[in-house]
């Protein structure tokens, strides 16, 4: 296959030599969600631009998998939970199949970490209560939006969007969007990678057994 980058723009010679303090089993906490709490603690602490940013990739029926960039709104002992339109594609997805990954790419501190789970709708309490704190232009947004459908114009999101501002001028209460709400992410899996020198990078995954975590290290 003929190459098509400049050759100052090869991504074959683009490395990056990681050095960070290995990681190790004794080290991490006995359940994910509390090592993840310490992780993402530490990179917001390090500045990483926007920690709770992470690849959301869900599948069809069928195993046709597509991906994209959400943000993380809630984590806890029940797992990670974001919103999104229920009719995008995403949210159609989820509907034929729970299935879901998560990917944390934490690049300048050398980490990300990797969920994978089931996804189930939040309460409408829950999402009622997180759209009442976004603020009024997000809330628009959601109305404004179908998510993943065609739309013909620029210019067409955007008198939807004028029509709805005209609507429910800023102070006035918006209602929230009835196709619009959280999933949970339930964890089965959580691994946490650590890049290091030679490429001999430090991989411990928390994987469920009946009802308990067991860690186990990877090869990189």
């Amino acid at each position: 296959m003929a190459r098509v980058t400049d050759q100052d723009l090869d991504p074959a010679t683009m490395r990056k030599q990681y050095r960070s303090q290995i990681v190790d089993e004794e080290s991490l906490a006995d359940d994910p969600m509390r090592q993840f709490a310490r992780w993402f603690q530490q990179a917001a602490d390090a500045q990483v631009f926007e920690p709770n940013a992470m690849i959301v990739s869900t599948a069809t029926a069928d195993g046709r998998p597509s991906s994209r960039t959400v943000l993380l709104k809630q984590f806890g002992e029940r797992g990670f939970v974001f919103f999104t339109n229920y009719a995008s594609r995403k949210g159609r997805e989820l509907d034929e199949n729970p299935h879901i990954a998560l990917l944390f790419p934490w690049h300048p501190i050398a980490r990300q970490v990797v969920v994978t789970g089931t996804a189930a709708r939040v309460g409408r309490d829950e999402t009622a209560a997180y759209f009442r704190s976004r603020p009024h232009g997000s809330q628009l947004g959601a109305w404004a939006s179908e998510q993943s459908t065609v739309i013909g114009s620029r210019a067409e999101l955007d008198r939807r969007y004028a029509e709805l501002a005209a609507r429910y001028p800023e102070g006035e209460q918006v209602p929230v969007p009835p196709q619009w709400g959280g999933y949970r992410v339930t964890p089965d899996e959580v691994e946490f990678w650590q890049g290091h020198e030679n490429r001999l990078h430090d991989r411990l995954r928390y994987v469920l057994d009946a009802d308990k975590w067991r860690i186990e290290r990877l090869c990189p």
